[in-house]
């Protein structure tokens, strides 16, 4: 079996991962790291929950360790790019973690936080700069932040910053780094957009995939309940109400079903808390900091949860609203069974969400068993027709990159006949112009109404 020290890393390195009890790469790191420490550029497939921040951070460090040089005054010489505050947040902190030893710096960037603050650190430069899109052309645009020092530039969780609709912002952020660089893309599933996006960042670049894409982890138990929608938030509560659920994960769609999933929950006093993109910076952290730490047995999210949450011992993960793209499920049900340990995911299914868990079937290749419920609805017979959710009215009830459905106008023939029209005298027929003409101090002018002066007669 493949270690650590086979790969080639540093002494320091090395050391470190001894310290946090790390001695067996998992897949994509056995085979990434050889290809990250070539300077070849690599995409990067695997389930989430499998070790690719480290598969990215440690050949990284091996090489920043290995050719030392200042990056310069607010530049960096690795630029990782996260889509959310949490997963930026995580991927720093395994940098730290894992370079502890080799005297390297790390910073991270991302919005909700003084911008002050954040343009402070990068004043002297540092060797490692994680950052979320938004927050980092910001930055940019202040003057207090310059990419042309960059080295590397890895872009994490791909395909859900094309999602979120990051793609114009790595378009600009693109444009202002050296054309001469290593860029890694590491995600969990690969759909067309991702690949026309590597094609516009990679240079003959490497393909890693240890899995099949959008698979979910083998170790995840998946169920699902088909429920009414007014009766989730019961089942919910019902299901809580077991000892097994000892550290849970609810996932909802919007950030208010989340807040009334927690309100309804203290109402038969379960405690909760709520992460979402409405609440502070403060708020998310305390919230996740409470769950990491125990403190909390129940997290509710919406998708920003879905990627970036690396915490053992996740008993549960609990979809109480299924997700619109379907390789959300994927990453939803990966915060479970991680580091080896096994996990349950259960599905809520109301009838208007069929069709999304039928979406979910042909992704993951797979069907879902049906889990019965003293509240559950009859399963629907193979080959039911389903029909789509209908979508909330706005703007916000339409996926990211989907254009509002074209309504064509149908046009009714109602025969006329011409002849008796032109017979007919015309009714309530008006003059052209019926009202009065007045100059801008209001005086009349002109009027229709006014009777017309008789013409004079020569005398």
């Amino acid at each position: 079996m493949t270690q650590f020290k086979d790969l080639g890393l540093s002494e320091p390195i090395l050391k470190a991962l001894n310290a946090e009890g790390y001695s067996t790469p998992t897949p994509i790191q056995a085979q990434a790291i050889p290809i990250v420490l070539t300077g070849a550029d690599l995409i990067g497939l695997a389930q989430t929950g499998t070790g690719k921040t480290a598969a990215f951070a440690l050949p990284i460090l091996h090489r920043l360790a290995a050719n030392r040089r200042h990056a310069g005054a607010r530049s960096c010489r690795t630029l990782v790019l996260a889509p959310t505050r949490e997963l930026a947040s995580q991927i720093a902190a395994s940098f730290r973690a894992y370079g502890r030893f080799l005297g390297l710096s790390a910073t991270v960037v991302f919005g909700g936080t003084s911008i002050g603050k954040q343009a402070k650190a990068l004043e002297r430069g540092v060797d490692v700069l994680v950052a979320t899109p938004g927050r980092l052309l910001d930055l940019i645009g202040q003057r207090a932040c310059r990419l042309d020092g960059v080295e590397i530039l890895v872009l994490d969780e791909a395909d859900h910053m094309l999602d979120m609709g990051f793609i114009h912002d790595l378009r600009r952020i693109a444009k202002v780094l050296p054309a001469k660089r290593q860029t890694l893309l590491f995600s969990a599933t690969m759909p067309p957009p991702i690949a026309e996006l590597a094609q516009q960042f990679l240079t003959d670049p490497q393909q890693v995939a240890v899995t099949p894409v959008a698979s979910t982890a083998e170790r995840v138990t998946q169920r699902v309940v088909h429920v009414d929608a007014a009766k989730k938030q019961e089942l919910l509560a019902d299901l809580l109400s077991d000892p097994a659920y000892t550290r849970a994960l609810v996932f909802t769609r919007t950030k208010h079903g989340a807040d009334r999933v927690v309100k309804r929950l203290a109402q038969v006093n379960i405690e909760a808390a709520a992460i979402h993109g409405n609440k502070s910076q403060g708020q998310r952290e305390r919230a996740l900091d409470a769950f990491k730490k125990g403190h909390a047995r129940l997290l509710v999210a919406t998708e920003i949860a879905a990627r970036g949450i690396d915490i053992d011992d996740v008993s549960h993960v609990i979809n109480f609203d299924l997700p619109d793209v379907p390789e959300q499920y994927v990453h939803r049900i990966g915060r479970t069974a991680r580091a080896g340990a096994g996990g349950d995911a259960i599905s809520f299914c109301a009838p208007d969400e069929r069709i999304n868990l039928r979406d979910i079937e042909r992704l993951i290749k797979q069907s879902v068993p049906v889990l019965e419920h003293e509240l559950s609805l009859p399963t629907p017979q193979q080959g039911e027709r389903v029909s789509p959710r209908p979508a909330p009215k706005g703007r916000q009830g339409q996926r990211q990159g989907q254009r509002p459905p074209h309504r064509a106008h149908k046009k009714t023939h109602v025969h006329t006949d011409h002849a008796q029209v032109r017979a007919e005298p015309k009714r309530d027929a008006r003059p052209h112009d019926s009202g009065d003409r007045r100059d801008r101090k209001g005086r009349e002018v002109w009027s229709n109404a006014a009777p017309q002066r008789q013409k004079r007669r020569p005398s």
